[in-house]
């Protein structure tokens, strides 16, 4: 039987041990990062995502001192590498730049193991900039002579994306139903993929940033900027209002660096700080508009809540153009 002195004495060790465990957590995000730190992009190499995610994480690593290695884990349209991250240990050294597609666009299509509450928020990252690209052997130049000639030739024209309900995929289906257009999507193994297919003619169109070195190349057509800005590659093309399609413009919140939930708050504010201070740095926003994204930092909390009001929109928005 244990004394009432004894039960003290236990309880001193108890709370020696406790303060040596917290003071171990203390001096171990004090010293983060002391090894690589993985980055993990939910995309295939060589698309917008790819190129953004390893320019932001090239520019945080050099910040922070820390080697940041970039490991792509496509598949299930960002599911399985978004997945990958919700699973990992809390400890900093498993990161991603999340596409919010994950968080407002699939939970409107089907069961996932996770959502934003699944992880901790260091900011948002960039903004992506699509462009509606045709096959230069289709016969219109503008945006409007395209819709014209889809309605006359309603289920024959095609269109590429990175995937089952990609951004890609989305602009051109909410872009098909705002107009009354029918057409065919064609789903990729990623951007690249989609855009290869369109300068090879085997597709009509796109609605990709990723097509506008093809763009410039006179490869493909460009006939608008799917976005509220025209592409800064790409001057002299008019945005889709100012082409005369004043249709609901889609808001994908772009990209957000994420870590799994309970990552220490010490290091995620270092992660928010090095991140603000990486997307102010004019060349490193120079390359990302070359990558079809514009550095657009935002604080955790107006990430999230910009995320909560696009998952309202998109389950009303992804049914409708899933359904074929």
């Amino acid at each position: 039987m244990i004394s009432r002195r004894g039960f003290q004495s236990l309880a001193a060790v108890a709370a020696l041990e406790a303060t040596g465990l917290g003071t171990q957590a203390a001096l171990a995000q004090d010293s983060w990062p002391s090894r690589p730190v993985k980055v993990v992009i939910p995309f295939p190499p060589g698309g917008s995502s790819d190129i953004m995610g390893r320019l932001v994480s090239d520019h945080i690593g050099r910040t922070l001192n820390a080697t940041m290695v970039v490991e792509n884990r496509a598949g299930g349209t960002t599911q399985i590498g978004t997945e990958f991250v919700a699973n990992a240990a809390p400890d900093g050294y498993t990161l991603e730049v999340a596409a919010s597609l994950a968080f407002t666009i699939l939970p409107a299509q089907r069961e996932l193991k996770f959502n934003l509450d699944s992880f901790e928020v260091a900011g948002g990252v960039a903004d992506y900039v699509a462009i509606f690209a045709v096959r230069n052997t289709l016969s219109v130049k503008n945006m409007r002579e395209f819709v014209d000639f889809a309605k006359k030739n309603p289920g024959k024209l095609s269109f590429g994306s990175a995937g089952e309900l990609s951004a890609g995929h989305v602009y051109g289906g909410q872009f098909a139903r705002d107009t009354g257009i029918d057409v065919l999507h064609v789903p990729f193994r990623g951007s690249a993929d989609a855009v290869n297919a369109l300068a090879a003619g085997d597709i009509d169109f796109v609605v990709d940033g990723a097509a506008m070195p093809m763009a410039k190349a006179d490869r493909v057509r460009p006939l608008a900027s799917f976005y509220t800005l025209r592409h800064p590659e790409l001057p002299n093309v008019p945005t889709l209002k100012e082409a005369g399609f004043d249709v609901a413009m889609t808001k994908s919140r772009g990209w957000a660096l994420v870590a799994p939930k309970g990552t220490p708050a010490p290091i995620m504010n270092r992660l928010s700080d090095a991140l603000q201070k990486a997307l102010l740095d004019a060349k490193l926003m120079e390359a990302l508009v070359r990558g079809n994204s514009l550095a657009l930092y935002q604080t955790p909390a107006e990430y999230r809540a910009g995320v909560a009001a696009d998952r309202k929109m998109y389950a009303e928005l992804v049914p409708q153009i899933t359904k074929k």
